[in-house]
């Protein structure tokens, strides 16, 4: 019987950590629940194609971790929502839930003179 659990456990711990790596395959916007209502459609996002065509192949790129106000890009946090992280608003230091979004995909974007930067790019009507 304890064999049977010790079994049972750990399969259900591979299940839990390949769901996060897993869920993104299907990942086709960004729209955290932490938005709620959003003001905008939702921006369009195509986990795996983005990487591929972006030869992304290093998860902590988009996935940092950090702590006052500051990326670590040594610390990956993939599987971890942006808004554990990053509030809705913020007061003082940090960076809002929009914000985070917004440098970390238009910033790279402007820095690699590739992709989109305006606001209709993203959230398509």
């Amino acid at each position: 019987m304890n064999r049977t659990l010790t079994m049972l456990l750990a399969a259900a711990l591979i299940l839990a950590f390949a769901q996060g790596a897993l869920s993104q395959q299907d990942m086709k916007t960004l729209a955290p629940a932490a938005f709620g209502k959003l003001t905008r459609p939702a921006a369009q996002f195509n986990h795996d194609q983005h990487n591929e065509k972006a030869q992304l192949t290093d998860c902590v790129v988009c996935h940092h971790g950090g702590a006052d106000g500051k990326q670590d890009k040594t610390a990956s946090t993939e599987g971890t929502p942006c808004a554990d992280c990053h509030k809705l608003k913020t007061v003082g230091k940090g960076t809002s839930l929009t914000n985070a979004y917004h440098k970390q995909c238009i910033g790279c974007h402007q820095a690699k003179g590739k992709g989109p930067i305006a606001c209709g790019q993203c959230h398509k009507r």
